[in-house]
């Protein structure tokens, strides 16, 4: 096995045949049990956070706590929550929602609906773990996100 992927990589155009095999196991019926699945398993293990928690979120959004300085960052909470779904929602989503229904018919918005709230415990614990793990740089600066996480985060 190993020495046909050595020679897959050394000749040129049989790389792009690795490249093709490894997107074609990888993507589609795997990948997306994945992603779906720690959703699922996000979602039981948190309680279905995102019914029974989105009012608080909405009113802490909304109007949120100012009193409380112990969390003081440096933008407001509407800001960052903005901010998030403009990195989250964009073009591609919008043109793939539409490539969707135009290949998978109407039924394929019903899967993205659902894979979608799934999702949200995904994004929740993403944004935990980002918020506990950020730290105040050199400037005075709030910094966090994924590269802290995981460098920083426990098993």
């Amino acid at each position: 096995m190993i020495e046909y992927l050595l020679d897959l990589v050394d000749s040129a155009p049989d790389r792009l045949a690795l490249l093709k095999s490894i997107d074609d196991n990888v993507w589609g019926i795997p990948l997306l049990s994945l992603l779906v699945g720690t959703g699922i398993y996000l979602t039981l293990r948190l309680g279905f956070i995102q019914v029974f928690k989105l009012p608080l979120a909405l009113r802490y959004v909304i109007r949120p706590d100012r009193s409380d300085k112990s969390y003081a960052g440096d933008i407001s909470s509407f800001a960052a929550l903005t901010t998030a779904l403009a990195a989250t929602i964009g073009t591609g989503n919008i043109v793939g929602v539409a490539t969707a229904i135009k290949v998978g018919g109407p039924g394929a918005l019903f899967w993205m609906w659902l894979a979608a709230f799934f999702g949200m415990a995904t994004k929740y614990a993403e944004s935990m773990l980002a918020v506990k793990y950020r730290k105040i740089d050199e400037n005075g600066q709030m910094s966090g996100g994924p590269m802290y996480y995981i460098t920083k985060g426990r098993w």
